[in-house]
């Protein structure tokens, strides 16, 4: 799907008054609509550096990022309007969505043995995969781990990962990205 399909996709689950699993449960449904707004937020006052703009500019050849994720993950509010914002800055970078629980190709890019999203890789005009990143900036996976490791109850965990994100203000991600990008130019 295109980067219109998933908002509009994002919309009609917000505005169905009967919506499909998961979304039919309150849980996934506020996460839902708080990770709508975080990424409404992002698009409209994220800033991509100097250095971003720069290094995307430098794609001269054509290349398909494949973004896989999920309207109900936290960490994709804060990093896919990110990489949207970076594709479409050149025709040169196609950017395709898969939903991660609707027969995408998450089972090839697994995180520790899991389906950990979002995921987005980076391939040639052939569909030879270039770069692979994901499911969340390096520093924010510390974090993440951490916590996990330390037993943190799931609260503490959405917490401190938001402030994080906020804190950050998507320079992680483009840091992490532009430097994918500068080693396969």
């Amino acid at each position: 799907m295109t980067w219109t399909d998933y908002t509009n996709y994002f919309d009609d689950i917000l505005s169905n008054p009967a919506p499909l699993p998961p979304y039919d449960n309150p849980d996934y449904m506020d996460y839902t609509k708080m990770n709508h707004a975080r990424m409404n937020r992002w698009i409209k006052k994220g800033i991509l550096t100097e250095e971003t703009k720069e290094v995307i500019a430098g794609i001269k050849a054509p290349q398909k990022w494949l973004l896989i994720t999920e309207p109900w993950c936290g960490d994709a509010a804060h990093s896919v309007p990110f990489i949207q914002m970076m594709a479409a800055l050149t025709d040169n970078v196609e950017l395709e969505i898969q939903l991660r629980d609707s027969g995408s190709e998450i089972g090839d890019y697994l995180t520790n043995g899991g389906k950990a999203i979002p995921m987005l890789i980076i391939r040639d005009a052939s569909g030879k995969d270039l770069a692979i990143w994901g499911p969340r900036p390096a520093e924010c996976q510390v974090i993440f781990l951490e916590m996990k490791a330390n037993n943190a109850d799931f609260e503490t965990q959405k917490i401190t990962l938001q402030n994080w994100y906020n804190k950050d203000n998507g320079q992680s991600i483009q840091r992490e990205i532009i430097k994918l990008i500068s080693g396969i130019l």
